[in-house]
């Protein structure tokens, strides 16, 4: 199914420009991308395709593994194959891997229809267009980057630039080569381009998922250079969830926009989303998971739904508890954000020396030279409540993001504790 679409799209512009790889110096039509996949030859013979993210040989790799009918699992560079024990679930076209930070690791199994579902919908819902091509800055092996430039590529006929290297003088150089582009990222990005004056005047379509998008971030982005960073909202086991699809910059930063076209979105009795429709998975594989059957996908995400929009309120996990009172995270976050000398914040909880107490909150948080604790006590006084207010705070450099662009305070929380010797 995918490799006849893929052969309907090169029939459809044979000769139009399909892909370049900036890093080789080289660039195809979708008639010669499709003859260099013939060439490729047939898979191994093995169940699955393990295409590592680094050129345009990933391209090939996907396409040669749909024509000899392989499951494709894109992996990093780095990133060792997954144990496949027995037999994958029946229809299953492809494999992704979760990045596993709290739990042990597992694959998603989707099907070939539920991969054309999803590059429908965020085809659809976003606006993509062939005289605006993909720049590659983002990872094509995961979700994100696979649903956004493989597959608008190859089953949708929308142009892909890799870029080689997300570098802001990469950036500009790439963007530079096309009349027009789009340009999805993560927010750590958009906020590295944006220092550095280096967000390429002709990006037509600006996308950012992979992490919450900093208010600041999209309204200083707008102010200064009139272009819109659209906030997307997915996960591995469902595709596309929200898109902001508005004009002009977000006012609550815990909006995600409105449900992708072909998207279902409800809120569960535990107060979590729930997603419905074609795109979502068909299971968790080797173990299949309570979260995901029947086509609907349960979310750990708290969520709200007003007048057609999406509102995150932080996730059932990653709450803390203090003195028996649950605080969402993400709502410190938001206050701490707001102050101008935060560049960068995440808010965990650790246990307390205090067994009454549950929890200690602690602020992790990159800001300005000279910025201290007790100026940023005092600032989130004024909007939450004391209890709320952190009690230890933990200055940094940066945060870093991890391999796959997302802040996990899991991994924060981590460090931290070992900074502290597990205190």
């Amino acid at each position: 199914m995918l490799h006849e679409r893929w052969l309907e799209i090169v029939r459809a512009c044979p000769d139009q420009i399909a892909l370049t790889d900036l890093t080789l110096g080289q660039r195809w039509t979708f008639r010669e991308l499709a003859s260099e996949g013939v060439r490729a030859g047939p898979g191994d013979g093995g169940q699955a395709a393990f295409p590592r993210d680094a050129s345009a040989q990933f391209i090939l790799d996907v396409l040669r593994a749909w024509r000899s009918g392989q499951v494709v699992c894109p992996l990093e560079l780095e990133q060792p194959p997954p144990v496949l024990p027995g037999g994958l679930p029946a229809g299953i076209a492809h494999l992704k891997t979760t990045s596993a930070t709290t739990a042990s690791p597992r694959v998603v199994a989707v099907t070939a229809p539920q991969l054309l579902a999803d590059a429908r919908n965020i085809v659809a819902t976003m606006g993509l267009r062939p005289d605006w091509p993909n720049l590659g800055v983002i990872s094509l092996a995961h979700s994100y980057g696979f649903s956004n430039l493989v597959l608008p590529l190859l089953l949708h006929g929308i142009p892909l630039v890799l870029v080689g290297a997300a570098l802001p003088e990469a950036v500009r150089r790439a963007a530079a080569t096309e009349r027009a582009v789009t340009l999805a990222a993560v927010p750590a990005l958009w906020r590295s381009w944006h220092g550095a004056d280096a967000i390429p005047p002709n990006v037509r379509l600006a996308i950012s998922a992979g992490a919450p998008l900093p208010l600041a971030l999209e309204q200083n982005v707008f102010a200064m250079r009139g272009l819109k960073i659209h906030n997307f909202y997915g996960c591995s086991e469902c595709g596309g969830i929200a898109y902001d699809a508005t004009a002009g910059p977000r006012l609550d930063a815990a909006c995600v926009g409105a449900p992708m076209r072909g998207v279902a979105v409800s809120v569960a009795q535990d107060g979590c989303l729930e997603v419905r429709g074609p795109a979502v998975a068909q299971t968790c594989w080797p173990q299949p998971a309570p979260c995901l059957r029947e086509g609907v996908f349960h979310t750990s995400d708290l969520g709200e739904i007003s007048f057609g929009l999406i509102y995150l309120r932080g996730r059932a996990g990653d709450q803390i508890n203090v003195a028996g009172r649950k605080v969402p995270p993400e709502t410190i976050e938001r206050a701490l954000a707001s102050h101008p000398g935060v560049r960068e914040c995440l808010v965990f909880g650790v246990p307390s020396a205090e067994a009454e107490r549950g929890e200690t909150i602690v602020a992790c948080l990159a800001a300005e030279a000279g910025l201290g604790a007790e100026p940023l006590r005092q600032f989130l006084m004024t909007t939450l409540p004391a209890w709320q207010v952190p009690r230890q705070w933990w200055f940094v450099e940066s945060l870093a993001p991890n391999e796959r662009g997302k802040l996990s305070r899991a991994e924060w929380r981590k460090r931290y504790l070992a900074a502290a010797g597990g205190k």
